[in-house]
């Protein structure tokens, strides 16, 4: 029989006997016999995780599934499987089309190819390959704007390809488990699939996204790079409702200016998911003047704030050599303002590098993002303010406006500077390139946070504006199937508001990709 056995606690640096061992005197403890009477084989871990209550007595604690022979009073071993959704008997759909080759529209484009659909995905920036190399001449001061169409928000595997590679989310759903073992198929540490807070890495995140990608070609997928919608083709039905008929693209890639292929190009489509990702400004706004009903929904405006590594791993080990064995610390704070406004921190990297992700000339928008073995010195997160609606103009595109006006005036005032300052000057550059609701917050929140996080208010914390794009202004409407309110587009993941990182990205693509199986109007 296969049993789950839970809290198995070994100490740091222990290596798999000690956690066989533990889990044999559990055992014996319940039958009431000699843990050399008892030997749990073909152990598999369910869950890893670290219990640092008890400074600097750190543990490491382990759910784990072990075949026993005999009846046990303990929980019986279960693991869903992912079901894919069969597909339509029928071929006579056009190819479905996928807007956006992040991680939405890449578990998109696999479930489709997985079902024989042979998915296109138009990505309007370009290959992991190159888009590194875009952004390291930005990064690096060789060009003083981003490529519009290859940046940190725009081109293969999206903005998570230049981040921590988080794969923590707070969804509950049994597709999570499709999506990391395709990540460990593509070439992710097997690890990810216990981890209590599993991560990838910027510089793996490069090779799994062309894996992936590979993968869905090999299933008669085909992705094109340099090709933005630029427009949707829609017909008016019967009911007055307007019904997708196709979409227009342009390409912006070397083989236009080659003559190769035409600039314009049109695609018939009766279902195209639309997983552009959260920067995709021009856009919304070509959708929204289509008639495409959506709204203007809550988001989060800040700064990005940096300390050594050492400190943390401190604070939150007791014994900063820990951090050497187990891994650097993190950390997830918030805080309560009196007015009710909630601040918090954000897609914390450790061991990371604070960069620039703006996708438009003259404007500085901050993020965070560190390598698989986050061994930099320095730990950095977003600290972010809710942003209302009430706080934004009545049109449904304007958050847009409002992240842009704060971006300008980040780049104008140079806004880098240290919590010391922000908190003394009025005059700060950081703080004059906040909205005063956030940076008034802030000010508030400091003082608290640095009593849950031993280091986090000390003056010297390195603070960066502005960051901006932590999850999408806009909200594109879609009913239960998924469907818009113009037929046969299907918004999906972060960009049209129905995620916020990675992982619920991912799951909602699947389940876009399931809605276009299942859907009797496209058989």
């Amino acid at each position: 029989m296969r049993y789950r056995i839970t809290q198995i606690k070994i100490d740091p640096g222990q290596g798999i006997e000690q956690l066989k061992t533990g889990i044999e005197k559990r055992i014996a403890r319940a039958l009431h016999c000699s843990p050399t009477k008892v030997r749990a084989g073909n152990l598999e871990i369910v869950r890893e995780s670290i219990d640092a209550r008890k400074k600097p007595d750190v543990k490491l604690v382990y759910t784990v599934d072990v075949d026993v022979e005999g009846k046990l009073p303990f929980e019986e071993a279960v693991r869903e499987t992912y079901v894919p959704v069969p597909a339509s008997a029928t071929d006579d759909m056009a190819q479905p089309v996928i807007v956006g080759f992040g991680p939405c529209g890449i578990f998109a484009a696999l479930i489709l190819a997985e079902a024989g659909k042979r998915p296109i995905v138009l990505e309007r920036g370009k290959a992991v390959e190159e888009r590194v190399e875009d952004v390291r001449r930005f990064q690096s001061g060789e060009t003083d704007a981003p490529d519009p169409e290859s940046n940190v928000q725009f081109g293969e595997g999206g903005a998570g390809t230049f981040s921590d590679g988080k794969l923590t989310t707070g969804i509950r759903d049994i597709r999570i488990r499709k999506v990391l073992e395709e990540f460990v198929a593509a070439g992710a540490d097997p690890e990810i699939l216990y981890k209590q807070k599993p991560h990838i890495g910027t510089d793996r995140l490069q090779e799994i996204v062309r894996n992936l990608r590979r993968r869905i070609e090999e299933l008669g997928g085909e992705v094109r790079f340099g090709c933005r919608m630029e427009d949707i083709m829609t017909e008016t039905e019967a009911d007055g409702r307007q019904r997708l008929k196709g979409v227009r693209i342009r390409r912006t890639g070397a083989a236009t200016e080659e003559g190769a292929l035409p600039e314009i190009e049109e695609l018939t489509a009766d279902a195209v998911i639309l997983a552009t990702g959260h920067s995709a400004r021009d856009t919304f706004r070509m959708l929204y003047d289509k008639g495409a009903v959506m709204e203007k929904k809550p988001f989060s405006i800040g700064v990005r704030i940096e300390h050594p590594q050492e400190i943390i791993n401190k604070a939150q080990y007791g014994d900063p050599a820990l951090a050497e064995i187990i891994g650097p610390a993190d950390y997830k704070l918030n805080h309560r303002c009196g007015n009710g406004r909630g601040v918090y921190t954000f897609c914390m990297c450790p061991g990371g590098v604070v960069i620039n992700a703006s996708t438009e000339a003259r404007t500085q928008v901050t993020n965070g993002m560190s390598n698989s073995a986050r061994d930099g010195a320095y730990a950095n997160s977003g600290l972010l303010v809710d942003v209302r609606t009430s706080d934004l103009e009545e049109h449904p595109l304007a958050g847009i406006e409002f992240q842009r006006r704060y971006e300008k005036l980040a780049w104008e005032n140079k806004a880098v500077s240290t919590y010391g300052a922000f908190r003394d000057d009025a005059a700060d550059p950081v703080r004059k390139s906040l909205p005063g609701f956030a940076a008034d917050a802030i000010l508030e929140a400091m003082p608290h946070l640095g009593r849950k996080l031993q280091g986090f208010d000390r003056e010297d914390a390195k603070m960066t504006a502005v960051e901006s794009r932590s999850s999408s202004p806009v909200r594109i409407l879609r009913d239960e199937k998924m469907q818009s309110s113009i037929r046969g587009l299907i918004p999906a993941g972060e960009g049209p508001g129905y995620a916020g990182g990675i992982m619920s990205a991912a799951v909602d693509g699947i389940k876009a990709a399931e809605q276009v199986l299942l859907s009797k109007n496209h058989r």
